[in-house]
């Protein structure tokens, strides 16, 4: 090769080479500027960009397995730093539905600083899950910032928390609520630029937190042009029993084309009271196409308690249960509300027309019907107790129970509605009320003791009469008898689960009795080893707990023990409020009893 070729070629590679290294030093001074910048982006998010891939399954059963067992550790803590934003998602949903407060720095900061808007919603979402008012600053500066793509699942979380804060907390929830109103303020200011998630979402968290001051800012809602929003709106009203937009909702009754938004102002206008809506409710209750209106209309008549609505709704009753046809099971509900609210008027009155349809009803009803019992017991309670005379009616009573036990927890619920009637004027009615009463009381123990009855009917078909035990219990309570105590101990000794919760409930609504702590104390022992429920075991450690004494917190102590996650969690929170200590660290993990199989069916449906 010539000289001058080689000379060409040996300058070419000096060339590239000095070309190279400032290629490679402009390389690293950018690298250098970007790790300088990404380092300042780390300070603000917790993550770079980052993949949105698929959950990988075994990554998600190792999810699943943690909810499953409540478990909050650093193998699901970990996650919260993982590439894939979906696992970080995913993790943060688990430590919402877990539920210990250990996780609520971790997904405040992931709420602060991921780079994705899915897993900071996410965040909010599981700080409102666990309902502890340690996560209230972070989703609190969330709501102030109107830029947050987390700020609508902030505003539903910190109503879920201020639900949940105990009264001694009431300042607490006077703030978080105020916050919630504010943000709900904002929107309506905003009108045609208004967020309707929010608007949706922070109607629920007022009604959640009940914040003071909330009638004027919901009723602002009423007349937007989202049927959602309006029914909403209506809804929120009605169960907080405002009345701030009454005028618009006497309105909205009438005329509005959505039935929801209807029903929701019929609501309100019965839970408020509002006389002057009477008229308006009548005509909806008779005459709307909606059947979902004509209940709210009929239900808030009966709140309204104006006795002229009687005459209308009775002619109304009878022409859905006329003899040419049965009724439709939409009517069916309609004749219920129709019994429920003519009770509730006629009561304390002289009405055998009406009294005459109750009774038959309740018969073409098979007695199933609670709410038309309890309405003939206010309208006649003689046709209840009485009939062709008190062993008829006590035979029949118990035949039911053996029979058909939802008949007769109907008629139980009726029997027990004496109780509860407004006494009487006049000597004569307050005698004829006393024996009402005192055989109400006959018939009802009659049903309890009804292996005893010496009444034997062979059936074909497992009846399960222990099933009406419950209602018969919750009825005979009601009168307050004096051997009240000796009958709820001696069916906390019952084998059906649902019997024993239920007269374990009603001994904590009684006075702190020793008797009643030795008998809750050994029926704990005996739920304790029910397999299939624990609605027994939770309800007397309730019931322990309002006894407020030494020996019924020992008898709370031995739940700490058991496998149960509820039953144990229930006995801390028992322990707590008496003042008996934190037995917190005593809750653990739930000891599932699902396999590495059952894991891999659950993630295989999603």
């Amino acid at each position: 090769m010539p000289k001058t070729d080689l000379d060409r070629i040996a300058k070419m590679k000096r060339v590239r080479l000095r070309f190279g290294a400032r290629f490679l030093l402009t390389l690293t001074m950018l690298g250098l500027s970007s790790a300088g910048v990404l380092a300042q982006n780390n300070s603000r998010r917790l993550q770079y960009p980052t993949s949105g891939d698929p959950v990988p399954k075994l990554l998600l059963i190792r999810i699943v397995r943690a909810e499953d067992e409540r478990r909050w550790d650093d193998d699901l803590r970990n996650l919260f730093s993982a590439r894939n934003a979906n696992v970080r998602s995913r993790a943060a949903l688990a430590a919402g539905r877990i539920g210990d407060e250990r996780a609520i720095g971790d997904l405040a900061r992931l709420l602060k600083h991921d780079d994705e808007s899915d897993v900071r919603e996410m965040a909010a979402f599981a700080l409102g899950e666990i309902e502890s008012p340690l996560g209230a600053d972070a989703l609190v500066a969330v709501v102030g910032n109107r830029n947050s793509p987390a700020r609508t699942r902030a505003v539903e979380a910190l109503g879920k928390i201020t639900a949940a804060l105990p009264k001694e907390q009431a300042e607490g929830a006077r703030e978080l609520g105020a916050v919630i109103l504010g943000a709900l303020q904002f929107e309506a200011r905003r009108r045609s630029r208004s967020d309707s998630a929010m608007i949706l979402t922070g109607l629920t968290a007022v009604l959640r937190a009940k914040p003071e001051g909330a009638g004027p800012v919901v009723a602002e809602f009423l007349g937007y042009s989202d049927p959602r929003i309006r029914a909403d709106a209506g809804n929120t009203l009605a169960r907080l029993k405002l009345n701030d937009g009454n005028t618009e909702l006497r309105k909205l009754v009438r005329s509005d084309p959505d039935p929801v938004v209807r029903a929701n102002a019929a609501r309100v206008l019965g839970a408020t009271e509002d006389q002057t809506s009477f008229t308006e409710l009548l005509d909806r209750a008779l005459k709307d196409v909606d059947s979902r209106v004509r209940v709210s209309a009929i239900r808030s008549l009966g709140l309204l308690k104006n006795p002229n609505a009687l005459g209308p709704l009775f002619q109304r009753a009878r022409s859905l249960t006329r003899p040419a046809g049965s009724p439709t099971r939409t009517e069916d509900n309609e004749i219920l509300e129709l019994a429920t609210t003519m009770g509730k008027l006629a009561q304390g009155t002289t009405n055998p027309q009406l009294g005459a349809w109750l009774k038959t009803t309740g018969e073409t009803f098979g007695h199933m019907a609670p709410e038309v019992e309890i309405a003939l017991a206010r309208v006649w309670p003689a046709a209840l107790v009485i009939g062709a005379g008190t062993p008829v009616v006590k035979r029949a009573a118990v035949e039911s129970i053996l029979l058909n036990w939802r008949a007769a927890s109907g008629l139980a619920q009726g029997f027990g509605e004496i109780a509860a009637a407004p006494d009487a004027t006049d000597a004569e009615a307050t005698k004829a009320h006393e024996l009402y009463k005192h055989r109400a009381q006959e018939i009802l123990r009659a049903m309890l003791d009804y292996r005893n009855s010496g009444i034997v009917i062979n059936t074909l078909v497992a009846v399960h009469s222990e099933y009406a035990i419950p209602d018969v219990l919750r009825a005979y309570a009601a009168f307050k008898p004096t051997d009240l105590d000796d009958v709820l101990r001696r069916h906390l000794k019952e084998s059906d689960v649902l019997v024993r919760a239920t007269a374990a409930e009603l001994l904590g609504e009684l006075p702190s009795d020793s008797n009643n702590t030795k008998a809750l104390a050994e029926a704990l022992q005996v739920a304790l080893r029910d397999q299939q429920l624990n609605d027994a075991a939770l309800a007397i450690i309730d019931a322990l707990g309002k006894q407020k004494s030494p020996n019924a917190n020992r008898a709370i102590m031995s739940a700490l023990d058991s496998s149960d996650h509820l039953i144990r969690r229930r006995a801390v929170a028992s322990l707590k409020t008496a003042g008996a200590g934190d037995f917190s660290s005593r809750i653990g993990r739930v000891q599932t009893q699902n396999t590495s199989a059952d894991y891999e069916r659950a993630v295989s449906r999603v």
